[in-house]
């Protein structure tokens, strides 16, 4: 679904990502880990565009982006889903009305069908109806990740990209974010990119985990080819106490 290679990318004199090669796969949740500050959002940002890349060639769903035409290229946005690390909702925006803004800008529908749409989708992530009229302000942080996670499957998109989708919720918040994750993934059929620390997510939804060290992929497989990694930081981060205890050693 993602095909990534010999992909630079910089910022002043510093080059963050340097000759990275990464493949998704159809239909399954990949882990992405790495130091913090190594650049793991970053990939994510320059496959989705915001961040311009120096060299290299990025596939998804086997076109190049950068010979697409600008038709093309928005059709090819629109088969995938964003979930931002802090949500990105709209402050001004009621949860509805944040839900619809993909809606209203690619398809052409009546007002009554998109707060239906609207609707199907915010139940979906798990809120309550009664969500939907209130502001980002008066949501708790594991509401504005269902809220955000709504939006990004507003266009039923094929791929879904999430950034730290548990970063900031407590243990048991986390938890059923991440059964929220695997159930979505089945029923409907995604390709998930998850950049993440968290280690419950690794074990418990994760098919494959990539890891990101020195601007390249350093080890990348199901969390056993991991744990047999004599990288050093892979070593350390999987086989650490917090590793163990998420591992239910």
């Amino acid at each position: 679904m993602i095909r990534v290679r010999g992909l630079d990318v910089g910022f002043g004199e510093r080059l963050v990502l340097n000759g990275l090669d990464l493949d998704v796969y159809r239909g399954e949740i990949l882990g992405f880990v790495g130091p913090s500050g190594q650049g793991k959002s970053v990939l994510t940002r320059t496959i989705l565009g915001l961040i311009p890349k120096r060299a290299g060639r990025i596939e998804v769903f086997g076109e190049d982006l950068d010979a697409m035409s600008i038709a093309s290229r928005r059709a090819i946005e629109r088969r995938w889903g964003v979930l931002f690390q802090q949500g990105a909702l709209f402050s001004s925006l009621t949860v509805r009305q944040n839900v619809q803004v993909p809606m209203r800008e690619h398809l052409k529908l009546s007002e009554r069908l998109l707060d239906e749409l609207a609707m199907l989708k915010i139940e979906m992530v798990g809120l309550k109806p009664d969500a939907a009229d209130k502001l980002p302000s008066e949501l708790s942080g594991g509401m504005i990740k269902r809220a955000s996670l709504a939006r990004a499957l507003a266009l039923d998109p094929e791929i879904l990209f999430l950034d730290e989708p548990t970063s900031g919720l407590d243990p048991i918040g986390a938890g059923e974010f991440d059964d929220l994750i695997a159930t979505l993934q089945r029923t409907l059929g995604l390709t998930v990119f998850m950049v993440t620390h968290d280690l419950d997510s690794l074990y418990t939804v994760c098919d494959r985990i990539a890891a990101l060290g020195e601007g390249k992929i350093i080890a990348a497989g199901p969390i056993e080819d991991m744990l047999a990694s004599d990288h050093p930081w892979v070593r350390a981060y999987f086989h650490g106490k917090r590793a163990r205890a998420a591992a239910g050693q």
